[in-house]
């Protein structure tokens, strides 16, 4: 007789908190029946096949001419930022995009070098970034450069990464 007083006095088992929408689980002495929820990576930005890879003509502004496809990204209201990866240091990308682009460019962080150029007016009505390229050292500190996960094997490292923002589609310039 103790016994029993002596289960039915234990406290119940706890239960996840928030449960799940629309588990509905039995509390037991045992446990929880329904299984505990799995945890899914987030995604992982895969470039478009071959034939969406941009282009000088689709972004509006030069590529480097070693540069690799990296990844595009939504930036919001209608845009899409491009990074590509290149070989190349960051003093040889600055110095072929001041060529380019016929302008200085502006110095926006002296650690890690990173090194904008303004394409085109920033409307903050219809963009969520300004329309831009921007050039930074991914070797700065000693750091072995941009690691590309996707080939097969140890990887690509990428002293220089590129990232380029053309105007939204329909904005006024």
């Amino acid at each position: 007789m103790w016994l029993a007083g002596t289960l039915a006095a234990a406290p119940p088992v706890p239960q996840p908190f928030p449960r799940p929408e629309g588990s509905r689980s039995t509390e037991t002495l045992s446990g929880p029946q329904t299984p505990p929820p799995t945890r899914q990576a987030p995604p992982t930005p895969v470039p478009p096949p071959a034939t969406d890879v941009p282009t000088q003509a689709t972004l509006g502004v030069p590529i480097y001419p070693a540069a690799t496809f990296l990844a595009s990204f939504d930036a919001g209201q209608g845009q899409r930022y491009f990074l590509f990866g290149t070989p190349a240091t960051y003093a040889q990308t600055v110095s072929f995009y001041r060529t380019a682009l016929k302008q200085r460019g502006d110095v926006v962080f002296e650690e890690p070098p990173t090194h904008i150029f303004e394409i085109g007016r920033f409307r903050e009505e219809s963009m969520a970034f300004p329309p831009s390229v921007v050039v930074k050292d991914y070797t700065w500190g000693g750091f072995g450069g941009y690691l590309d996960p996707k080939p097969v094997g140890q990887g690509t490292r990428y002293p220089t990464v590129i990232q380029i923002v053309p105007p939204a589609p329909g904005a006024k310039q």
